[in-house]
């Protein structure tokens, strides 16, 4: 039996989510937070979706 039977895309995929904490500074957190926060306002895309984006993108551009 499959354990996520029944369960909608977006509960799946969040219950495979893991969190990721880093250290910076308070200017660079309070870029970030804004960056985020007018990327989702203006595309209307999820925060989530835009917060793996960031990640990737950083992983990409050091070739990882």
């Amino acid at each position: 039996m499959k354990k996520n039977k029944g369960l909608c895309p977006e509960v799946v995929e969040a219950s495979l989510l893991v969190d990721l904490k880093i250290q910076v500074p308070q200017d660079l957190y309070i870029a970030y937070q804004r960056c985020s926060w007018i990327i989702v306002h203006e595309t209307g895309r999820p925060p989530i979706d835009v917060m793996q984006e960031m990640v990737r993108d950083f992983l990409v551009k050091h070739g990882c």
